[in-house]
């Protein structure tokens, strides 16, 4: 039952109450009135004698007018309370129901903020994200290096392999002594020397015998000693051991 229409049922049983309470009040005074009124001499009692009729009606009568008051009263007195409890407990509910819309309230706003935090820290991380991919220079994807499939080609694939390696030589070195040795055929073999003579001829672009190719040969080569990178970057290994580089080789080494 809603707080107002409670307050209103209260103030009209305070109204009521208060009614029957001075009904209850007259009828005891005009009770005691009657009483008051004696007779004046041949209505009076005399001591010590029996009560008359009319004296004892009358004394009853004011008895169950006292009682029926009496009653009443704790009748209306029982509403009261009854009232004044549900009150009490319609106040208390409307407040139990006010904290928990407040509750409701602040977990809301709790929730709320914690979203926008959220969001605004995906918002930050996203911005500096792109800050740095534009700060970031752009890398290209290398190309893989292609080389000729000539003689030029095999020498400057050589030397990108023995720079990579450390080997000395340059590409007039190399290309001097592959012109003398085979004069540029990658499969050139030497079959009248004394390495031939011996069962190891001289083989490839720039003349090696085998066990020299196996001794210097160059990790990421072919392990073909006719492969002309394979024969150009074993042969310029084994030079610069010997010599210090292919480019101070100028005759048979």
């Amino acid at each position: 039952m809603p707080k107002n229409i409670l307050n209103r049922a209260y103030s009209r049983a305070l109204t009521k109450q208060h009614k029957i309470a001075v009904a209850g009040v007259a009828a005891l005074g005009t009770a005691a009135l009657a009483l008051s009124a004696a007779p004046s001499s041949a209505e009076t009692v005399t001591t010590g004698a029996p009560a008359t009729t009319a004296q004892v009606a009358t004394g009853t009568v004011l008895q169950n007018v006292k009682g029926t008051v009496t009653d009443q009263l704790a009748a209306d007195n029982l509403k009261l309370d009854a009232f004044a409890a549900q009150k009490k407990a319609a106040d208390a509910a409307a407040a139990k129901k006010v904290a928990a819309a407040k509750a409701l309230e602040a977990a809301a706003k709790k929730a709320a903020a914690e979203a926008a935090a959220k969001k605004a820290a995906q918002v930050r991380a996203a911005k500096a994200a792109a800050t740095r991919s534009v700060e970031r220079p752009q890398m290209q994807p290398v190309a893989a290096k292609t080389y000729a499939n000539n003689l030029d080609g095999w020498i400057r694939q050589a030397l990108d392999i023995m720079k990579a390696k450390g080997i000395p030589g340059s590409y007039n070195g190399l290309h001097k002594n592959i012109m003398r040795e085979s004069s540029g055929n990658p499969n050139a073999i030497n079959n009248w020397d004394i390495n031939a003579i011996n069962g190891i001829p001289s083989k490839g672009l720039l003349q090696v015998i085998p066990p020299t190719f196996q001794a210097y040969h160059v990790a990421g080569t072919s392990w073909n000693i006719y492969d002309p990178v394979a024969n150009i970057t074993a042969a310029a290994n084994y030079a610069a051991h010997r010599y210090g580089s292919i480019d101070n080789v100028n005759s048979a080494y």
